[in-house]
């Protein structure tokens, strides 16, 4: 994956927009490209399931809230929101957050190699508010209570090992997560105004019932170096997590964290930006700032984040005009699909099958705008390779 610096390039929407000559350190951007040039062309009418898409993608609806999943008997949770895949054998899982407090929790749906639905099951129960996480080397799924004093549980994506607490890894408005198996270490977003980012190193990595939270330290400039300090007292209180390191970096709103080539990314909806850590030279600056492409971009309100071999980033809008977009590695930001008559819900979720032709991700409130409304998708087409 050729690593992103700055966003330098033309920002795709409606309408093509150059964005000045120079931004930032005076990199200068390309010409500006004709609209609909991004990676896979212009976005077409919308679908039976309302949703615009490319030429050659198809969408159907996997789950509902509510409703039983395909012939399963299982019962689809409310407010579904961050999700990851994994393979099971010829076929694969994906698992999904329930946004819900009280009675929160994350459920599972399996699919057989031709991508049929043949099971879905609960894999975690009676936690708070899980609103995103991330998957580990290991397979397992870390679910992060969005609630102060929250926690991280470690779920079992085939739901035959109970969940476990992973108090270790601190108590805060936990959002995301990414493993980063060159460092062996679990990155973390916080959901506040002020929130932090941090990284959890385990005593032994593969097991994360102890090991130590860190911070990221740094000025308060929108690029520079970072270090890591650790946090006193992960159990947050008295004090909490991110008042505890003198120095450490505040951030608007952390949401989705993705990891790949080290490099880690991850999104401030306060401010509408995507953030970027290089991992080998320890600085950090911004892979996409809304506030300076003066409303032209056609992403807005980011959250969850993911990304393909390809090393395009797919960022979902929590609101906006309901669209999921791509990030390019030459820094093209370009819609990739969008949902029609659903503007009170947000996007949630993205995650992409093991062989990367499938991309699943919910509208958390459906169109009745209520977390009992929640639609889960499949996208499948030409995916980059």
């Amino acid at each position: 994956m050729e690593r992103r610096s700055l966003l330098r390039a033309a920002v795709l929407g409606g309408t093509s927009a150059a964005l000045g000559g120079t931004l930032w350190r005076g990199a200068a951007y390309a010409a500006p490209a004709q609209p609909g040039t991004g990676p896979y062309g212009p976005l077409g009418s919308p679908d039976a399931n309302g949703i615009r898409l490319p030429a050659g993608f198809t969408s159907r609806v996997i789950a509902r809230s509510g409703q039983r999943v395909g012939t399963t008997l299982y019962t689809w949770h409310n407010a579904p929101d961050g999700g990851a895949c994994y393979a099971d054998g010829t076929g694969w899982i994906y698992v999904s957050n329930s946004e819900i407090n009280p009675s929160g929790g994350a459920s599972a749906v399996k699919f057989s190699s031709t991508g049929a639905i043949t099971a879905a099951y609960r894999i975690l129960s009676n936690t708070r508010q899980n609103c995103a996480g991330g998957k580990t080397p290991w397979n397992t799924w870390l679910s992060c209570e969005e609630v102060s004093l929250g926690y991280v549980y470690e779920t079992d994506p085939w739901g035959t090992n109970a969940a476990v607490q992973r108090a270790a890894m601190g108590r805060f408005k936990h959002e995301a997560a990414a493993a980063d198996p060159v460092r062996k270490v679990i990155y973390l977003t916080e959901d506040e105004t002020n929130g932090r980012f941090y990284r959890f190193v385990p005593t032994t990595w593969g097991d994360l019932s102890s090991g130590t939270l860190q911070v990221m330290v740094a000025g308060s400039a929108t690029s520079g170096s970072f270090s890591w300090a650790d946090v006193p007292d992960p159990d947050g209180s008295p004090t909490a997590t991110r008042s505890q390191v003198s120095g450490s970096k505040s951030f608007n709103g952390g949401e989705g964290c993705h990891y790949a080539d080290d490099t880690v990314w991850f999104t401030t909806k306060g401010d509408n930006r995507v953030w970027q850590l290089n991992l080998l030279t320890n600085t950090y600056e911004l892979a996409y700032d809304d506030s300076l492409v003066n409303g032209t971009a056609p992403l807005t309100g980011v959250d969850n984040i993911t990304g393909t071999s390809s090393g395009d980033l797919f960022v979902a809008e929590d609101g906006g005009n309901m669209e999921i977009c791509v990030i390019t590695p030459d820094d093209v930001v370009a819609s990739f699909l969008r949902i029609d008559g659903q503007s009170g819900s947000e996007i949630t979720g993205p995650a992409f099958s093991p062989n990367g032709t499938r991309l699943y991700f919910s509208s958390q409130r459906g169109t009745s705008g209520s977390s009992s409304g929640g639609i889960t998708y499949e996208v499948t087409g030409p995916f980059r390779s």
